[in-house]
């Protein structure tokens, strides 16, 4: 089974036994600030255990995406280190709201793990434990009798304390006891080489894979517990985990979860897996890591330097450390997020409709990452080499402080970043770099002594008790006379800039919109101001300090200080801008008419190409909402109002409707209103904002309007995305377009194109279906003819074969029939699937003690450019080298003979 057809198994059987199927929740906890992120399947459903809601369904069952990477539950240190930790996993759950109890609970448990018709887990592999009683709660006396009546015998039923079987959601509130089903994962599993340790060892071979909590109980202040009217179930089994148990792996990391994305990850690097302890580390965790990444990107989560976003860098950094250990010094890890979308697409068809950013946000970390990290790493080593005469020193709070205070490494990055390169952080490192920061706190309160605009630089605060900049850019695109009041360098104020060299110019008016408020600054150019040449390229302008526009320009002539200049604004670009500006706000009013008045700007982009809007929201907002949304806005384009602006007393605008921005804040007493009428409205407009941007003179300027995605970018916070003017039109005539040709191509109306495809599905699953039989059949059918091709040797019958037109799953019941109609012996088969070769080992169990299937398959294996390994009676690898395939299955016997 693959890790995608577990994870719809385990669903099936819970939905087949009265469960309703949820969908897993956002990563970002949705109004719970006690979680940094989705870390178990019960948060979605807490208000619903602590009865404070209530869902129409009792019984429901979910595969819910978790991280644990930061708070109290943080396995970040160990991903890559063991066979089982990650930072995103997936957490299989059922759940009763006061349904059913310990009686079905654990009776469905042991059904589905046990059952042919499900997971046929071996019944002598499994162990299970109950709450033995401790701390004056009683022993789960229930749950032991419930496994017994299961036929699981005493001796594999285990009672323990309150630390490993006790649950409680917090000091008080709803608690209870666990049960939890292990797994015996053999000897091979075990960290310490054990071959005979009993349950309880903690070496790694027994594996806890089900989780089934009872909440029977509530805690009050005082810590008595009292009965719950109706208690509650709360199961949890990592898929992968359990994906490695049914696919005989000993590491989560050999599962058909991760290979992929470590193959992929090696093929980058140039590595295989296998090659070396170190290399396979950082090959587990580019996998893990790059998952954990594309998933909180795609629930909207962007790397910063606080809460999610700085553990999302976090991860992303650690994840680009042990990419430069295996050579990608290069962006390499937005190349795994494609990967990760095919491979996650049918679970989480969510992902693939997000990879385009996800792949953005992550390049352009890794980007950053070159850009600012790289250099001040090294900045770092030549502070430590200048201080201490070498760079192989322990890191001491001196250079902790140097790191964060002048190249703004954070201490946790350069701990992480010292131990992975081998230094000692020097006891104490962190208190002696706390007291240097406090000392420079200190000195800097000492020096400032009243200046207001404490985050501006000194010099544009110095330049703004002089003057201001008069902003011209509601007027048109261009000026003349302007003049040069100011110019700004790496150095400080500059009287002069020579052509080449880049600056910040201040002039004493300018038509280059500034950014702000979300709207991208305006690009131009400076010229001469007779307008015969020009002078400069302005790449943006914003203000340092209220009231003063700093230009970012290249020189192309010499620039001085009192020099007047024409100024001109890339008009073309000024419209694009103009056009959806104006439609975030058409954009907002139609949120709150649709979605309700509780919709509050939270952020926003109005960029050249498209516009972002930031709004507060409880839900997602669906596919008929955005259709209402869209269809509201173009309307008002087709009414083709005028576009009002006024200015106004801030009191009087916000008491006539007005909504003020998301984080503006309005020193000035009187505040620009941006207004478009609506007669029909009892208010009398559509939509009236304070706003400082520019917008378009008519709304039916913007032409067309489109919604191009939605999507969650933080707990209560969503964001919708749309285009105007020709790329709308253009995306509407390509959707049309692709219409047409499905049209001809199925031979159906639009209207009915949806069911033709769902007709082509259908048959397209049926027919792989009678594919998948006739090669099972063709396989089955040359077990006789394959049986007379083994050979002896040294006593043993061995039969290697490489097979043709054959998938894994076929080719592995193959080898089990060989077997058993062999009696005892050695197979090994190897075909070629899907351009990788693919080989399976079986040894029959009297010469398992002898035999070892994963190390024939293993060494057969590195003769194909592969690896690959399993249990003593059966195991799987894999390799690229298709043409290396017959002489390593001819092979077989003389490594057979080798080993016996």
């Amino acid at each position: 089974m693959t890790g995608h057809e577990i994870r719809q198994k385990f669903i099936d059987y819970f939905a087949q036994n009265g469960h309703r199927p949820v969908r897993s929740s956002s990563l970002v906890p949705v109004n719970d600030p006690t979680l940094l992120f989705t870390n178990a399947g019960m948060n979605q459903f807490k208000d619903v255990f602590l009865g404070v809601e209530q869902r129409d369904y009792r019984r429901a069952v979910t595969s819910q995406k978790c991280v644990r990477a930061g708070g109290k539950h943080n396995d970040l240190e160990n991903v890559g280190f063991t066979n089982r930790h990650h930072t995103f996993f997936e957490m299989l759950g059922n759940f009763s709201f006061g349904d059913y109890f310990k009686k079905e609970a654990i009776a469905f448990a042991w059904e589905l793990t046990t059952s042919p018709k499900w997971f046929a887990i071996p019944k002598d592999k499994l162990f299970a434990t109950v709450f033995k009683g401790e701390e004056g709660v009683p022993r789960d006396a229930e749950a032991y009798e419930y496994w017994l009546a299961q036929g699981v015998p005493k001796d594999r039923i285990y009672e323990m304390g309150m630390q490993d079987n006790f649950w409680a959601m917090g000091d008080t509130g709803p608690c209870g006891p666990c049960s939890e089903l292990h797994f015996d994962m053999g000897p091979a599993a075990s960290d310490q080489g054990h071959a005979d340790c009993a349950f309880g060892c903690d070496c790694g071979r027994y594996v806890e894979i089900w989780n089934l909590v009872f909440m029977q109980f509530n805690r009050d202040a005082e810590g008595k517990l009292a009965p719950l009217p109706k208690p509650c179930v709360d199961t949890g089994m990592g898929l992968e985990r359990l994906t490695a148990v049914l696919q005989g792996k000993v590491s989560n990391f050999e599962t058909d979860l991760f290979m992929p994305l470590i193959e992929c990850a090696g093929k980058l690097a140039g590595k295989r897996c296998g090659e070396s302890a170190e290399s396979d580390i950082s090959l587990r965790i580019l996998a893990d890591h790059s998952r954990a990444s594309a998933f909180l990107i795609s629930d909207g989560v962007i790397p910063s330097n606080e809460g999610r976003g700085y553990v999302l860098r976090k991860i992303m950094r650690r994840a680009i450390d042990h990419g430069r250990k295996l050579g990608l010094n290069e962006p390499f890890l937005y190349k795994l997020a494609g990967e990760i979308a095919q491979l996650m697409k049918r679970p989480y068809p969510e992902l693939m409709e997000s990879m385009g950013r996800v792949e953005a946000v992550v390049r352009e970390e890794e980007d950053k990452y070159s850009r600012l990290v790289v250099p001040a790493l090294e900045n770092l080593r030549k502070f430590m080499s200048t201080k201490y005469g070498r760079t192989d020193v322990a890191i001491t709070g001196e250079a902790l402080f140097y790191a964060y205070g002048t190249l703004g490494l954070r201490p946790d990055f350069i701990e992480d970043w010292a131990i992975a390169e081998g230094f000692q952080l020097y006891p104490g490192a962190r208190d002696e770099m706390e007291r240097l920061m406090e000392q420079d706190r200190e000195k800097a309160k000492a020096s400032w002594k009243g200046v207001h605009k404490e985050t501006a630089s000194p010099v544009y605060a110095k330049l703004a008790e002089t003057f201001r900049t008069e902003p011209d850019f509601y007027f048109g695109t261009h000026s003349r006379d302007c003049r040069i009041e100011a110019i700004v360098t790496k150095s400080g104020l500059a009287k002069e800039v020579p052509a080449g060299a880049e600056a910040e110019i201040v002039l004493d008016r300018t038509v280059i919109y500034s950014e702000a408020g979300g709207q991208m600054a305006d690009t131009g150019a400076f010229y001469d101001n007779d307008q015969t040449m020009e002078v400069a390229v302005v790449r943006g302008a914003y203000y340092p300090v209220s009231g003063l526009i700093a230009h970012r320009v290249v020189a192309k002539e010499k620039l001085c200080v009192g020099d007047r200049v024409a100024v001109l604004a890339d008009g073309a670009r000024r419209e694009h801008i103009k056009r959806n500006h104006t439609g975030t706000h058409l954009m907002h009013a139609a949120l709150r008419n649709i979605l309700g008045t509780h919709v509050k700007q939270a952020g926003s982009l109005v960029a050249p190409d498209h516009l972002r809007f930031d709004f507060t929201h409880f839900a997602g907002v669906d596919a008929d909402e955005l259709r209402e949304i869209e269809q509201q806005v173009n309307e008002q384009l087709l009414h083709n109002h005028e576009v009002e602006t006024d200015i106004m007393n801030i009191d009087d605008a916000l008491a006539s409707g007005a909504l003020a921005f998301f984080g503006d804040r309005y020193p000035e007493q009187n505040v620009r209103v941006v207004t478009i009428p609506d007669a029909a409205s009892p208010r009398g407009f559509y939509s009236k904002e304070l706003c400082g941007g520019t917008h378009v003179r008519r709304a039916g300027d913007i032409g067309v309007f489109k919604i191009v995605g939605e999507q969650s970018v933080a707990a209560g916070v969503r964001r919708v995305e749309a285009i105007t003017g020709a790329r709308a039109l253009e995306a509407y005539q390509k959707a049309a377009a692709t219409l047409q040709k499905l049209s001809q191509a199925l031979n159906a109306g639009e209207e009915e194109l949806l069911a033709a495809v769902e007709r082509m599905t259908q048959a397209a699953r049926q027919m792989e279906k009678q594919i998948d039989g006739l090669k099972k059949k063709a396989a089955h059918s040359q077990v006789d003819e394959l049986l007379e091709r083994a050979r002896d040797v040294k006593d043993v019958r061995v039969l290697a074969a490489k097979l043709d037109e054959i998938d894994r799953g076929s080719m592995r019941q193959l080898v089990d029939t060989l077997r058993q109609k062999m009696g005892s012996g050695v197979v090994v088969l190897g075909t070629v699937e899907n351009g990788k070769v693919a080989l399976i080992s079986g040894v029959t169990k009297d010469l398992s003690s002898r035999l070892h299937a994963g190390k024939i398959v293993q060494e057969v294996a590195q003769q194909v450019g592969g690896s690959g390994g399993g249990r003593p009676d059966l195991a799987e690898a894999g390799g690229k080298d298709t043409s290396a395939l017959e002489g390593a299955i001819a092979q077989v016997y003389s490594i057979v003979e080798r080993m016996l």
